[in-house]
């Protein structure tokens, strides 16, 4: 029996185990995000797909113990790995739909048959394991010893596709073509033992490989512009024939800034962070800080309602950044662009701001690190005396559980907490140690241009008291992931009584 060419198998078939578990969860994120939830699912997909294929295998080893019934599986599991990108996104557009019907029966089915996909070829690579040992193994004697090097093999395998998947192929060729570069390395190693017949199979994965990856994303209404396999998430900027641009996330469910030419206001939660402000005084703020400024919807219309403004504007994503400068005219006479994470460029930063603006959703979560009474206090101490925080909360149209939680924690590091509910979907929250009051907005119109004045007046008459009623959050315990999926449920069940 060819040891060589099994122990190969056994090294392809653990890196591509590994590296279609990372490339599961970066599949999901830009739908559902990088929770521990999505986590916990797929890792728990893997492991009771490896353990059924476990048993599988064995079974297949014992009815067919030949080289060429072992590479059937590898190839069936290329085969089945290849086409997951393709099928899963049909069902992700109809949980994602589901999610914001909030139709939770629709969107845990849904999401169950995406893992599902994931999972049969999963279950068949892990069936190679068994499968190897038993045609590896010649006398009793040597069982262990043989086992022992096929499972190192294989281990080391995983961890190359790990560190591959992860460092190196997602970052480079995206998320599909992760899948597939896996796919056309086990149909590679399973075709010598299969005859010439079987050679068209790596052929069709490689022509797979070639497929534009533009040409399988749902574009809705309006042209791709401008698409990228962000080191974050997939994005894209969609342009109506109007000229107005979108730059959407996940998938183009939730859109992260808008772009009107001519024009500074959105008629969204957006305008709301240039008219809060004036709750604590009847001046423009010196200086701003937006986190999770994405392509710089606020930061540009600060450039120019307010020109003498200082605006750092802070992106994990230097991609958005990048596309924002260049397709969203994101520029400001006094603007200063971030590449980092919101939390960590606080902690950084020994500046002070008059507003601090967090606005860093990954539909439909918010990271849990920004949820926190540490996390407010570090705002807190990097607010001037009449500064103001302001955070945008996406919940449900009926649901108000989130926004009771940030309410109660961000009251644990300002004395006033107030809410204006902008949306449906959309309420933003104002937290400040300085005395706030809707008369100060409705002054502070007087100077204003116009379109602006209207916004803050229309924003003066929601503001009001913060909801009660919420637990407080901290770094060691903020279970948002679940909050909010407990919403959608809830939701769904009161709409269906």
């Amino acid at each position: 029996m060819p040891a060589r060419r099994i122990e190969v198998l056994a090294a392809v078939v653990g890196a591509a185990s590994l590296g279609a578990e990372i490339a599961a969860a970066r599949l999901l994120a830009p739908w559902f995000g990088a929770s521990t939830i999505v986590w916990a699912n797929t890792i728990a997909t893997v492991l009771v797909a490896l353990s059924a294929g476990y048993f599988v295998g064995g079974r297949l080893a014992d009815r067919d113990p030949t080289i060429g019934g072992l590479s059937k599986v590898v190839l069936g599991a290329a085969a089945l790995l290849s086409l997951v990108p393709f099928v899963a996104a049909p069902f992700l557009r109809i949980s994602v739909e589901a999610l914001d019907r909030v139709e939770a029966g629709a969107f845990v089915g849904s999401l169950i048959a995406v893992l599902a996909l994931v999972a049969a070829p999963v279950l068949l690579l892990g069936a190679v394991a068994p499968y190897a040992v038993r045609l590896s193994v010649r006398t009793v004697e040597e069982a262990g010893r043989v086992a022992g090097r096929l499972y190192a093999i294989s281990t080391l395998g995983s961890l190359a596709g790990t560190f591959l998947s992860a460092l190196l192929l997602i970052p480079l060729v995206g998320t599909r073509r992760t899948f597939l570069a896996f796919a056309l390395a086990l149909a590679i190693v399973a075709v010598p033992a299969l005859g010439r017949r079987y050679v068209l199979a790596p052929v069709g994965v490689a022509l797979l490989l070639a497929i534009p990856v533009g040409t399988v994303k749902a574009t809705g209404s309006g042209k791709v512009i401008w698409d990228r396999e962000t080191e974050y998430q997939y994005a894209r900027v969609v342009q109506d024939t109007d000229g107005e641009r979108r730059l959407e996330l996940n998938e183009g469910e939730a859109i992260h800034s808008l772009y009107r030419p001519g024009t500074w206001l959105t008629d969204n939660y957006w305008d709301e962070m240039l008219a809060l402000p004036f709750a604590t005084s009847s001046q423009p703020p010196r200086s701003v800080a937006i986190l999770g400024n994405a392509a710089g919807t606020t930061a540009r219309a600060y450039g120019h309602y307010f020109p003498a403004t200082w605006v750092d504007g802070v992106e994990i994503d230097a991609a958005l950044t990048d596309v924002g400068r260049r397709l969203f005219d994101l520029h400001g006479p006094r603007l200063r662009l971030h590449t980092a994470d919101a939390r960590p460029f606080l902690r950084r930063s020994s500046a002070r701001w008059d507003v601090i603006v967090v606005d860093a959703y990954r539909q439909p979560y918010i990271p849990f690190y920004l949820t926190t009474k540490e996390f407010f206090a570090e705002v807190r101490d990097h607010l001037t005396p009449r500064g103001v925080v302001l955070i945008n909360v996406g919940h449900p149209s009926s649901s108000d559980r989130l926004e009771k939680v940030l309410s109660a924690t961000m009251a644990t590091a300002f004395r006033t907490v107030l809410r204006d509910a902008v949306r449906s979907l959309n309420t933003v929250l104002l937290g400040t140690n300085a005395d706030a009051s809707r008369a100060r907005m409705h002054v502070a119109t007087r100077a204003m241009a116009p379109d602006l004045a209207s916004v803050t007046a229309a924003a003066a008459d929601r503001l009001a008291p913060a909801l009660r009623g919420g637990s407080v959050y901290t770094d060691d315990r903020a279970p948002v992931e679940w909050l909010i999926d407990a919403s959608i449920v809830k939701v769904a069940a009161d709409g269906e009584r």
